[in-house]
């Protein structure tokens, strides 16, 4: 324990560095033990500073410390083993276990993810368990995503961001220029954002500039809702994963597919109607789009999750191997 306590002395030294660092590194990455996570009560108020932490213990241990703290039982699966906990009692000390909780509080304040001493060959079944309890609430989160053939305008780009923040909601924004089909070109345009507008919403908002795992996004329980162009793969991936669609249309069918998806299937809301494409939407609107996902949350009941194709399928397999 004196250990331990004398480590708040490093909160000066840290703080300084991190801001020497942070004045000559776009980006500083703190790695740091649990169980001094005091030491970095600062890094908050470093706009570029980001800390994870080191969890020295495994997956299957913090797992169960966690089911213990909320007074539940775990989920179905491991309670044969996580039953099996002996008791805590004479595991810690009174004044190791204080010590413990302040260095939960300040990790709290300041983590931007865990790092476990584990991996997935040794105990997948906790870390995927543990990642659960860290995700963010389900359906609370905003999934904006406009294809690999639509390129935003840069006013656009500047209504959407400033939308997204108004929204006060999480979201993951996929900013990519449309595909040229020529590899050979080398050009690529920098999408410019407001700035200093990533620092103001990196605790709630994640900007991808390259290619992401679409379903994969759009399956996870935490996705509430789908800004789309509407291209026909989009829909029937958001469609099949039972997420609710913000309709923003922006060429060729996908007038018609927003069409489909609001008025005839009543699964989605239209953001920015066709009618109205030569004008720019507004970051108010963008900002009224969660209202829209709630109530398109509500009309979304009618598809069933995981998508109604089964039947078709199986009847051409029947026709081609009859």
């Amino acid at each position: 324990m004196p250990s331990l306590l004398a480590t708040c002395h490093l909160r000066h030294p840290i703080s300084s560095l991190l801001h020497e660092l942070s004045r000559n590194y776009r980006r500083v990455i703190v790695i740091y033990d649990s169980l001094i996570a005091w030491v970095l009560q600062d890094a908050p108020s470093i706009l570029n500073v980001e800390c994870y932490s080191f969890r020295s213990v495994s997956g299957f241990t913090i797992y169960s410390f966690i089911c213990d703290a909320a007074g539940r039982l775990p989920a179905d699966a491991e309670n044969e083993f996580l039953e099996k906990n002996s008791s805590m009692e004479g595991c810690f000390t009174s004044e190791f276990a204080e010590f413990s909780r302040v260095q939960t509080e300040f990790r709290e304040m300041v983590n931007s993810g865990d790092l476990y001493n584990s991996c997935y060959e040794i105990e997948g079944l906790y870390l995927d368990l543990l990642a659960k309890e860290k995700s963010a609430e389900p359906n609370s989160v905003i999934f904006a995503s406009f294809g690999t053939t639509t390129t935003l305008s840069d006013e656009e780009i500047k209504e959407l961001a400033i939308g997204l923040e108004k929204s006060e909601k999480k979201f993951i924004w996929v900013l990519r220029e449309a595909d040229k089909g020529d590899i050979f070109t080398g050009e690529s345009r920098e999408v410019e954002l407001p700035e200093g507008y990533e620092e103001k919403v990196e605790k709630r908002g994640l900007i991808v500039r390259d290619w992401v795992p679409q379903l994969e996004i759009l399956r996870h329980e935490s996705t509430g809702g789908f800004m789309s162009h509407c291209g026909w793969n989009s829909c029937m991936e958001s469609i099949s994963m039972g997420v609710p669609i913000v309709a923003w249309p922006m060429h060729s069918d996908q007038p018609r597919n927003a069409i489909l998806v609001t008025e005839v299937l009543k699964i989605g809301v239209v953001l920015k109607d066709w009618a109205m494409r030569d004008e720019l939407v507004s970051s108010d609107a963008v900002a009224e789009g969660d209202k829209m996902r709630q109530r398109a949350t509500e009309l979304s009941k009618s598809v069933v999750n995981g998508g109604g194709s089964g039947k078709e399928m199986d009847s051409f397999i029947a026709h081609i191997t009859r």
